[in-house]
């Protein structure tokens, strides 16, 4: 168990986990995990971390589909700051408690402002890491808002 499968245990958050051999040659954990699940990539999202105002250590968390990039000006402008850049994998890391590529939006060390791409909202399910690579935990958005005390927002182009 994880602490992302944990948190949603102890919230009695209805949840499914998904499992597949992750190949550590793959650096591209989400379409790792659309392909080896067979979903939807609007559906499977990967969660990234950046830094706001050039300072490390101040961080926060956007959830996005696997197949989008995120727009570091959108992510600043939504967490209220100057400047966004993608956050140093080994603070990152030290941070959630996660490594990368496992990196969950749930249960993670310290509690982040947390922002979800909007387009989640039409989904019924979504899928994100749940704490491992080749661990995913499918959920509705609503409840990954509500675990995370997320926004939804406008992140990608």
């Amino acid at each position: 168990m994880t602490p992302a499968i944990n948190l949603a245990k102890k919230k009695n958050v209805p949840h499914k986990v998904h499992q597949y051999k992750h190949d550590p040659s793959n650096q591209n954990y989400g379409l790792e995990a659309v392909e080896a699940l067979g979903q939807n990539p609007e559906c499977v999202f990967k969660t990234l971390l950046f830094s706001l105002d050039g300072q490390d250590k101040n961080l926060a968390v956007a959830v996005i589909p696997v197949a989008s990039k995120l727009n570091l000006k959108l992510a600043a402008k939504v967490a209220k700051s100057k400047k966004a850049d993608m956050a140093d994998p080994s603070i990152a890391q030290k941070t959630t408690g996660y490594i990368v590529g496992g990196i969950s939006p749930i249960g993670q060390k310290k509690a982040l402002p947390t922002f979800i791409h909007s387009s989640a909202l039409a989904l019924d399910l979504m899928c994100v890491s749940a704490g491992k690579r080749g661990l995913e935990i499918e959920l509705t958005p609503e409840d990954l808002a509500k675990l995370t005390r997320a926004q939804f927002v406008d992140l990608c182009i």
